[in-house]
């Protein structure tokens, strides 16, 4: 039943953390046997301090209320190491929790730190120590740095709230880039599991700024961040209001694209489902028709394989199949066995099952299949000039079978408008008619230096950086 789910793909490029909500969505969606779900799920919380939590699958899984010795065990070291780190952060974290005591370290020193830096070259951070020694005389590097521990190891208890809220403010006293580039990370993660996609969302393009900077660590490390970076980013994009857009702004982009291609195929399935249900980014998908047909024989997945079948081979009658492919039927008796796939892409992939809307999970199938008969529909008209309406209506409206012949055809006159087609209907012939299409000689003009500014700018920033590398001579 899961010849097509990328849990096995996408689990290794999340947090640990991060898989528990799709195992909870496999679980509910019965992929799996539910014993092999609790298993994954006990091996996840093996490296984790999240011990009550074990404890109670444990006790699902093999409907005994005992748990093994070493689960009481660890449980006593995860009680025992929370105390201490506790200890070792509170002195900066009673002070941070004092709004005057931060206020007046924000709002009455921030000018003075930051002009003594510029002016005097004065090191801020041992300024902002002695302010902190001067507000509260227990604070140094050693409870900074156990603040950072102290709020990893509440993260990994599943305290999320309290992790992020710590990481923000450990964040803003860290000068070591790397500790605070863990803790961004760190911070997103919590930020994604709380829910909290409009925080999630500035996190992560605060995170994309550092990683697709010049200074970051090195190419091959910069490649991996931006492949973990797509794939936390599946999270919110699919679960924030204004996501299917900008996932298409993230992963489209040519560095993003390419590492797609490298290292991460499977995410070109969540690239495509987005072009196909937003209608607003039609101008760039030309280019990603070019990318799914590099890619359609070294990666196989229904949703590609339809836009390749659709822009590619024009093959319609497996462009239908395909996308049958992605839904899940509700009457399998009544439609022939071919039809129905046990894969069930749409509704059993965890993001793409379910979306956000108005409050409410809504199916992102319902959008898909009418978008894909548009796609189907578009396509056909473009290389036919006259079409047979039977043939349209066979094809097009199959499923839709509360609908007679005079709604059908209402529907069609409809659809040829909002696509802006040239065609009109003949209803005594019963056929659609395609008009000639010349190309607008502006229209062609605009399409060749749509993309000149962008080229521009990359060459400008290639000659500055080969000239930045050069020595002065």
């Amino acid at each position: 039943m899961a010849n097509y789910d990328l849990t096995p793909r996408i689990a290794p490029n999340l947090d640990r953390h991060l898989v528990f909500p799709i195992l909870e969505f496999l679980q509910e969606r019965q992929l799996y046997a539910d014993e092999d779900i609790l298993k994954a799920k006990i091996e996840l919380l093996n490296n984790t301090n999240m011990v009550d939590y074990a404890m109670d699958i444990h006790k699902s899984l093999y409907h005994t209320e005992e748990v093994p010795q070493e689960m009481v065990e660890r449980r006593v070291e995860v009680v025992a190491r929370l105390k201490a780190l506790e200890e070792a952060a509170a002195p900066l974290v009673t002070f941070l929790q004092n709004p005057n005591a931060v206020g007046e370290l924000r709002a009455e020193k921030q000018y003075n730190l930051q002009m003594l830096s510029e002016r005097y070259q004065v090191d801020t951070y041992a300024l902002v120590l002695s302010l902190l020694k001067y507000n509260f005389n227990q604070i140094g590097p050693e409870q900074i740095e156990a603040l950072y521990q102290y709020a990893k190891f509440q993260f990994e208890c599943g305290n999320y709230s309290g992790a992020a809220d710590y990481l923000y403010q450990y964040r803003g006293l860290c000068t070591n880039n790397e500790r605070s580039l863990s803790a961004l990370w760190g911070k997103l993660a919590a930020e994604i599991l709380m829910q909290n996609w409009d925080v999630a969302l500035e996190e992560l393009n605060r995170l994309k700024e550092i990683i697709d900077s010049k200074s970051f660590a090195s190419p091959l490390n910069q490649v991996q961040s931006r492949i973990w970076l797509m794939h936390w980013s599946l999270y919110i994009f699919f679960n924030h209001d204004n996501g299917r857009t900008q996932i298409i702004d993230l992963f489209n982009q040519d560095k993003y694209l390419n590492a797609i291609q490298t290292n991460a195929p499977h995410l070109l399935r969540y690239l495509a489902t987005s072009f196909i249900v937003n209608k607003r980014r039609r101008p760039q998908f030309k280019d990603f028709i070019k990318v799914i047909q590099q890619e359609q024989y070294s990666h196989e997945d229904p949703i590609t394989e339809f836009l390749a079948c659709i822009y590619v081979n024009y093959d319609f009658d497996a462009a239908q199949k395909k996308m049958r492919e992605c839904e899940e039927l509700t009457c399998a008796a009544a439609i022939p066995f071919t039809w129905h796939r046990a894969d069930q892409v749409i509704l059993n992939d965890p993001f793409l099952g379910k979306r956000v809307e108005e409050g409410n999970f809504v199916p992102l199938r319902d959008e898909f299949l009418e978008n894909a008969r548009l796609f189907i529909f578009e396509t056909y008209c473009r290389i036919h000039q006259r079409i047979d309406m039977g043939y349209v209506l066979f094809m097009v409206l199959a499923e839709k079978l509360n609908l007679n012949y005079d709604e059908a055809e209402r529907w069609i006159v409809n659809l040829i408008r909002t696509s802006k087609l040239d065609a009109k209907i003949d209803s005594k012939l019963g056929t659609v008619v395609m008009e000639p299409n010349h190309p607008n000689v502006y229209e062609q003009l605009i399409d060749h230096t749509k993309a000149m500014s962008g080229r521009t700018y990359k060459l400008v920033s290639q000659l500055l950086e080969q000239a930045q590398a050069q020595p002065a001579r």
